[in-house]
């Protein structure tokens, strides 16, 4: 079953074609990684997928378009992580986790019992239950990350859209992360795209890769069939080994010999 389908979609910042002609299918549970040199559209692609940018071409949510869906409407269906998020540090951890549930509340009404159980729900998910009254100003990068993607799992959309969202995590929280969302997906069939520079990550984790390269897509394919040398190569301009180990793929950086 479809959950997310774009055709031929584009967008132009400034002038310029971030997003050229994307053609991007992704079925219900599926994990699909955005992957390519930085300026080659995947954050762009990402907001035209959220309905944030105006964009040329459609993209549908389960066989609907995004110009048929109010836009609380559209917020229930999909939730996206931002690479740069908001976070008004005057909101305590709870407070900022509990503003996911807006679009299931009512513009007279305020949050119910339901609501508050889903926010502790997703404050637990991601181990911040330590943290849930205190200031957003006073955590560190990374565990204001987890508090953002702790507020998109308490806004229970059925796709979530991802913009690096392990950059600022150490090595453990990444695992935490990412384990997590793979086991959302797999219980609740929660359909992830997501943006990430590390390939090693994107080869681990996603089921599918779609390799971007100036605003168009270059390959896509199993992490297998898009992370070869060559390929990375002529899109990185980069030396890498590719290591594989049971359908799971590792990209290694290569230091250059000099003489």
């Amino acid at each position: 079953m479809t959950a997310l389908e774009a055709r031929g979609v584009e967008v132009a910042l400034g002038g310029h074609r971030a997003v050229a002609g994307v053609d991007l299918t992704v079925a219900r549970g599926e994990w699909v990684c955005l992957i390519g040199p930085n300026g080659a559209g995947k954050t762009t692609l990402l907001r035209a997928l959220a309905g944030l940018v105006p964009a040329d071409g459609t993209v549908q949510l389960s066989g609907r378009g995004h110009s048929r869906r109010r836009r609380r409407e559209l917020a229930r269906a999909i939730a996206l992580v931002p690479q740069l998020p908001e976070t008004p540090p005057g909101l305590t951890v709870a407070e900022y986790v509990l503003l996911g549930r807006t679009p299931h509340i009512g513009y007279l009404g305020g949050e119910s019992r339901a609501d508050r159980v889903a926010a502790a729900a997703a404050i637990d998910r991601l181990d911040l239950r330590a943290f849930a009254q205190r200031p957003l100003y006073s955590l560190s990068g990374g565990e204001r990350q987890r508090v953002v993607l702790a507020r998109a799992l308490a806004q229970a959309a059925p796709v979530l859209l991802l913009d690096e969202p392990t950059s600022a995590l150490d090595l453990g929280r990444q695992q935490e992360a990412l384990e997590l969302l793979d086991d959302l997906r797999r219980s609740d069939g929660l359909t992830v795209v997501s943006a990430m520079h590390d390939l090693t990550l994107a080869g681990q984790y996603a089921d599918r890769l779609v390799l971007l390269d100036r605003g168009r897509i270059a390959i896509e394919g199993t992490p297998g069939e898009v992370l070869t040398e060559a390929t990375i190569a002529r899109v990185y301009g980069a030396d890498v080994r590719v290591l594989h180990d049971d359908g799971r793929v590792s990209v290694l950086p290569i230091r250059g010999i000099r003489c």
